[in-house]
């Protein structure tokens, strides 16, 4: 992969695109715990993502493979090391700045939906979009990417009333509304029938021809040959 791209500051701090790889991350170290409980669960990680590239990440249960998404996506913070996405030092983001990062520079898909439960599917997945410094047009984007997934029947349903694979399929969508140029996906096909997957890999699979870089969290073999690179997360670092 040879495309490339850099984040300038924009106006109010907002990355802007440009000319450098999409995401480098060196020395990542995260523990939890304290003292002697303590548990090290990423040691010196490193990882490089180009824009249009896809990396699955696979490990062991409790290797550290959500800590990893979570502290490139700024949830977490590092007790050392660096992660660049387009040029800006995410771990040296200061709110409001964190903030507006996670908005529009990354989507997240998390393994465990994290559907807000007094909203609506499609609420759900436009929240985001009405936030202050959205995208343009993310609204009718969130509305499309509901229709692209087979949701538009049960748009209007709470998250209790869905299927697992329908919450993850709205977290999908809302991770995506946006359009980050950065997508991390904690087992977005886990909860999924096979058709209901394949249309997800290949949704993942079209962000990637536009330019877009995913790290993909999964222990399926389909999901891993869909990527462009394949790698494994044990003792605390990516190999």
């Amino acid at each position: 992969m040879t495309a490339r791209r850099r984040l300038d500051s924009g106006p109010e701090g907002l990355p802007i695109l440009g000319e450098v790889p999409l995401v480098t991350a060196r020395g990542l170290a995260k523990s939890y715990g304290t003292a002697r409980g303590a548990r090290r669960v990423l040691a010196g990680a490193d990882l490089d993502v180009e824009a249009g590239e896809m990396v699955a990440v696979l490990g062991r249960s409790g290797s550290g493979k959500s800590t990893l998404l979570h502290v490139l996506a700024g949830l977490d913070r590092l007790e050392a090391g660096r992660i660049e996405v387009g040029g800006v030092r995410v771990d040296r983001l200061r709110e409001p700045a964190l903030t507006r990062f996670r908005l529009t520079g990354v989507g997240l898909v998390f393994q465990f939906f994290h559907l807000l439960p007094e909203l609506s599917g499609e609420e759900n997945v436009l929240a985001p979009a009405k936030m202050r410094g959205a995208t343009p047009g993310a609204a009718g984007r969130g509305r499309e990417l509901i229709v692209r997934l087979g949701l538009r029947e049960v748009a209007g349903s709470l998250p209790h009333l869905l299927s697992g694979g329908e919450q993850q399929r709205f977290a999908i969508a809302r991770a995506l509304v946006n359009d980050p140029p950065l997508v991390l996906a904690d087992e977005p096909t886990g909860n999924l029938d096979a058709a209901s997957g394949t249309a997800v890999l290949g949704l993942l699979g079209e962000l990637t021809h536009a330019g877009k870089a995913v790290v993909l969290i999964t222990h399926e073999r389909e999901a891993a040959q869909r990527a462009d690179r394949v790698l494994e997360l044990a003792d605390g670092r990516l190999r």
